[in-house]
């Protein structure tokens, strides 16, 4: 199990685990199925055929636990055995059968998720989400059961709150846990795309991120009357800056207007242009 699970799925389900009394039995593989509830759609090659070759010297040691189907049997808990027993051309499984509802299930498979050697950041923070969403409990209580700290649950489902793109870097390791929790410190929250981009051009770490946020941050806002933008304008301005990937403002004249588009460095004007040619 792995260490970012805590206690783990016993703490939510006592009576999944296997026990001395439980009854191990072989069922054919082909009567097997994955959980069909399990967000978890892809495993990695190389973990599968580690586990294959332990299952072909020393067999499966422990068995899956598995409930009963229409279709035959749906996998609980042990879905890699299961994936690996089939590369090892095993014809039968040992199983102990559980009996329980599909809510129950759901439940297992977002547990079985948190599981995951590999998990990002915002996967974890989407399970703990889910979890919560789907148990009913609240960040302490969650805590508790898996044996976290609260604050630990709060700091990774709060990176859930920035920018669906941001999201997708910490996602796909461009940004890291350290980046996103920076990010949720700066105050203008309409700069952090800008900013994003400007610690992706110029590989700023953790650090870095900090100290310039704190800069950020410590400046005083200007503040001075100026009429406020007609929704459409405001409309205009969020649809480029998504294009863009930066700070994009529009100000409109008696006779005309103009747009400003926002950029850090050469590269990054090199990037703008690039987006306007396609």
């Amino acid at each position: 199990m792995a260490k970012g699970l805590g206690k783990g799925i016993n703490a939510f389900f006592p009576d999944i685990e296997e026990k001395e009394d439980d009854i191990i039995q072989e069922i054919a593989i082909t009567e097997c199925r994955p959980n069909p509830y399990q967000p978890r759609k892809t495993f990695h090659a190389d973990a599968i055929e580690e586990l294959k070759d332990s299952i072909l010297e020393y067999g499966i040691i422990q068995p899956l636990i598995v409930r009963k189907s229409i279709k035959g049997y749906e996998i609980v808990v042990g879905e890699r055995r299961f994936r690996a027993a089939k590369e090892a051309g095993l014809e039968k499984v040992p199983v102990v059968i559980k009996e329980l509802t599909d809510d129950k299930m759901m439940e297992l498979a977002l547990l079985e998720n948190l599981q995951r050697e590999d998990l990002t950041p915002i996967e974890e923070a989407q399970a703990y989400a889910n979890l919560m969403t789907e148990l009913k409990v609240t960040q302490e209580e969650l805590a508790k059961k898996l044996g976290k700290s609260r604050s630990h649950i709060a700091n990774i489902v709060r990176l859930l709150s920035l920018p669906e793109q941001v999201i997708a870097y910490i996602n796909n390791g461009e940004l890291s846990m350290g980046h996103g929790r920076a990010l949720l410190g700066l105050k203008e929250k309409d700069r952090i795309i800008p900013f994003v981009n400007k610690i992706r051009h110029e590989k700023l770490n953790v650090r870095q991120v900090e100290q310039l946020i704190n800069q950020l941050n410590e400046r005083p806002v200007r503040k001075k009357e100026k009429p406020k933008k007609d929704i459409f304008l405001q409309e205009r301005e969020s649809i480029l800056r998504e294009r863009f990937g930066t700070s994009v403002n529009i100000h409109r004249g008696k006779r005309k207007g103009k747009i400003e588009i926002e950029f850090y460095n050469d590269e990054d004007l090199e990037r703008i242009i690039e987006t306007l040619e396609k």
